[in-house]
């Protein structure tokens, strides 16, 4: 099974995507991930991401998809994966079904992990204070949900188009959520 997860910051994403992958031993590509092994490894995308990166610039859509296309092209994504982070936009959803359709990659659903403002700010102000980011402040944080809200909450709807869209209650227990998205990834 392929999957997509979506959802506000904050919504559990990265915790339920890593967990779910251990257990059905898929895959999980997380953007931030993917971008740091990349550099880490020295490749050619790896050292021009890096360049962006030590910048404090976001890195372009074609090198991210070409990080990903290295790990499709080499087989690591044959038996399942959950994509974390990535697609934000609905330029880079588009360049992922372009990708996809290249290798004859079926991506089976889009997992929506949907989690209201108010529980987003509580879980993000809550992570900042146990982990002690200043960067994570009331402020930040509703501008983080607003930059989703334009940005990557229209992929819901091209995601619905393709009729593969699936929702799951983010604000139940984490452990509720975990068996629901395990219902989701049978």
């Amino acid at each position: 099974m392929n999957l997509v997860f979506l959802g506000p910051p904050g919504s559990g994403k990265g915790t339920q995507a890593k967990k779910l992958a251990e257990k059905l031993g898929y895959v999980h590509l997380s953007t931030g991930d993917v971008l740091r092994k990349a550099v880490k490894d020295g490749t050619e995308l790896g050292r021009k991401a890096d360049g962006f990166m030590q910048a404090g610039e976001l890195v372009p859509d074609e090198l991210i998809i070409g990080m990903i296309e290295e790990l499709v092209s080499a087989g690591a994504l044959k038996n399942g994966f959950i994509l974390d982070g990535f697609p934000r936009t609905i330029p880079q959803a588009e360049s992922l079904d372009i990708m996809f359709e290249k290798y004859k990659i079926k991506l089976d659903k889009a997992v929506l992990l949907h989690v209201g403002d108010a529980e987003v700010t509580k879980r993000l102000l809550g992570r900042a204070e146990i982990e002690g980011r200043a960067d994570d402040n009331a402020e930040v944080i509703k501008n983080r949900i607003e930059i989703y809200k334009k940005q990557t909450a229209p992929i819901e709807q091209f995601y619905r188009g393709q009729s593969i869209l699936t929702e799951v209650k983010g604000e139940d227990t984490p452990e509720n959520v975990f068996e629901a998205l395990l219902k989701v990834a049978k």
